[in-house]
C-alpha cells in the first residue's frame, strides 16, 4: 500500500493580473459594451502528474528552476491545494519548507521552539523532552532567551532546522534546506538527514539543486520539466539525464551569447580556442578518460619577450579544475608580432562526464596581464559506457586504474601519447 498517491494532479496559477490603467479601462469598456474581455491563459506549474511512493522510500525531485518541484512539495505538505486531481497522504508529515519562515521576531528563541513545535504537531511534553537537544543542535545555548529579531539569518535557520527535524513523523519533506548555516553546521545537517534516512527508515522527499547529494541520499529520483515528470527511477540514470539536459541548455545559451569573460590590454587579437580529437580535428566532446588536446591561435600586435601562457579548465559555475603554466618549463621564447599557435595536451583528462570551459591567460615577463579569458570555449566529457558503474555518483574525478582479481591483472588505463604532427 502506497504512503503517498498522486493522481492526475494539475496546479494552475493566474499570471499577470495587474494591468495598466489603460488596459483596465479598456477591459471595463468591453464589459459595458458586451464585448469579450481578453483572458490570459493560466500558468501550469504542474500538469497531469501521476506517481506513488511506498513507505520507506527516499525520493529525490530534481529539475530546473520553475520546473514545479517546490509546488509539488507544497501540495504534498497540504500547504496548497491542486487545481485538479487528487493527492492521498497516509501518515504524519513534517515539512522542511522555507525553514525559519515561521519564527516570530518578537518572541525569544525558547518561545519560538514551543510555538513552532505546536504548529508542527509536537506536544508540550515532547518539546520539554527534546528542548535541550534542539537548542544544542542549533548551537544557540547562549541566545535561546534572546528575541529572534536580534538573531542573524544563520542563527534563525539553524533554529528552524533543529525544530523541524525533531518531529517524529512518517514522512519528511525537505526543500533546499540542507545548505543552511556555515560549513560545520551544514555537515551536521547532512549527518542528521543520514540518520533519518539510513537508521530511522522514514519516507523522505528531497528537493535539491545539489545533484550529487540527491544521488547519494536517494533510492529513487524523479525529474520534473515544465510541470511534468519526464523521468522516474534509478538515481544515477535520472541524474545523468538531468546533466545531459543541463549541458545541452548550457551549450544552447553559449551559442546565443557570444560574450566571454575577458580582460585584455589590447596587445593580443583574434584569440581562437579549440579542442581537438586524436586526428587533430576540432571537436566539442570526447569520452571520459580520454586526452584533452587544446589548440590556441592568436595574433600579437607587437612582440612579446618570454611571455607566460596559462591554460586551464573550469566548471560552468567557474570552479577551477586544472591550470598549467609554461613558466614551469624554465625556457625563454621570443614571440614577434603576427600570428601564433600554442597547444596543451593532457594525456588523460580526469573529470567525470559533464560540461567544462577553457580559460587562457598571457602574462608578460614583468608579471603584467596581457590577456585573460574564461569560458572561451566549452567541451563535453561523455560517459565511457552506457552502463555506468554502481557507485559512479560517489566520485568527482576519473583516474586510470589497474586491478588484480584472482591473480589476473586488468588495466583500464589508456596508453596515450601526444599525437604526431
Amino acid at each position: 500500500m502506497s504512503i503517498i498517491q498522486v493522481d492526475h494532479v494539475t496546479k494552475e496559477y493566474q499570471l499577470g493580473q495587474i494591468h495598466s490603467i489603460k488596459t483596465a479601462a479598456l477591459n471595463q469598456w468591453r464589459r459595458v459594451t458586451g464585448q469579450e474581455v481578453e483572458k490570459r491563459l493560466p500558468f501550469k506549474a504542474l500538469d497531469n502528474v501521476n506517481f506513488s511512493i511506498e513507505k520507506g522510500e527516499v525520493v529525490g525531485i530534481i529539475g530546473h528552476n520553475g520546473a514545479g518541484k517546490s509546488t509539488m512539495l507544497k501540495l504534498l505538505a497540504n500547504i496548497s491545494k491542486p487545481s485538479s486531481g487528487s493527492i492521498t497522504v497516509k501518515g504524519k508529515v513534517a515539512p522542511l519548507i522555507e525553514v525559519g519562515a515561521g519564527l516570530v521576531g518578537e518572541l525569544t528563541g525558547r518561545e519560538n521552539v514551543y510555538l513552532n513545535g505546536a504548529i508542527l504537531g509536537i506536544s508540550k511534553r515532547e518539546i520539554d523532552r527534546k528542548f535541550d537537544d534542539i537548542v544544542a543542535f542549533a548551537e544557540l545555548e547562549e541566545f535561546i532567551d534572546t528575541p529572534i529579531k536580534r538573531y542573524s539569518s544563520g542563527m534563525s535557520v539553524r533554529l528552524g532546522f533543529a525544530i523541524a527535524t525533531s518531529v517524529d513523523s512518517d514522512i519528511l519533506i525537505v526543500d533546499e534546506v540542507l545548505a543552511v548555516g556555515d560549513l560545520a553546521f551544514q555537515r551536521k545537517c547532512f549527518d542528521r538527514m543520514e540518520d533519518v534516512i539510513r537508521r530511522q527508515g522514514r519516507t523522505v522527499l528531497l528537493v535539491s539543486h545539489n545533484i550529487r547529494q540527491v544521488e547519494r541520499m536517494c533510492t529513487r529520483v524523479m525529474m520534473l520539466n515544465h510541470g511534468s515528470i519526464i523521468h522516474d527511477g534509478d538515481p544515477h540514470k535520472t541524474c545523468d539525464q538531468f546533466y545531459q539536459l543541463s549541458n545541452q541548455t548550457i551549450r544552447d545559451q553559449k551559442a546565443k551569447d557570444s560574450s566571454k569573460r575577458i580582460i585584455s590590454s589590447g596587445e593580443i587579437d583574434n584569440v581562437e580556442v579549440n579542442v581537438l580529437d586524436p586526428q587533430g580535428e576540432v571537436t566539442d566532446s570526447f569520452a571520459e578518460g580520454s586526452a584533452l588536446w587544446i589548440r590556441i591561435r592568436f595574433t600579437l600586435k607587437q612582440p612579446l619577450s618570454n611571455p607566460e601562457f596559462h591554460v586551464g579548465t573550469h566548471t560552468t559555475d567557474f570552479v577551477y579544475l586544472t591550470g598549467e603554466s609554461t613558466a614551469v618549463l624554465g625556457e625563454s621564447h621570443e614571440f614577434p608580432a603576427g600570428n601564433h599557435e600554442i597547444e596543451q595536451f593532457i594525456p588523460v583528462y580526469p573529470l567525470v562526464p559533464g560540461t567544462y570551459g577553457i580559460r587562457f591567460a598571457v602574462i608578460d615577463q614583468r608579471g603584467r596581464v596581457v590577456f585573460h579569458g574564461e569560458s572561451l570555449v566549452f567541451f563535453n566529457v561523455k560517459a565511457k559506457t552506457m552502463n555506468a558503474p554502481l557507485q559512479d555518483e560517489l566520485r568527482l574525478v576519473a583516474v586510470p586504474v589497474e586491478w588484480t582479481l584472482q591473480g589476473a591483472h586488468f588495466s583500464m588505463s589508456d596508453r596515450l601519447r601526444f599525437p604526431a604532427r
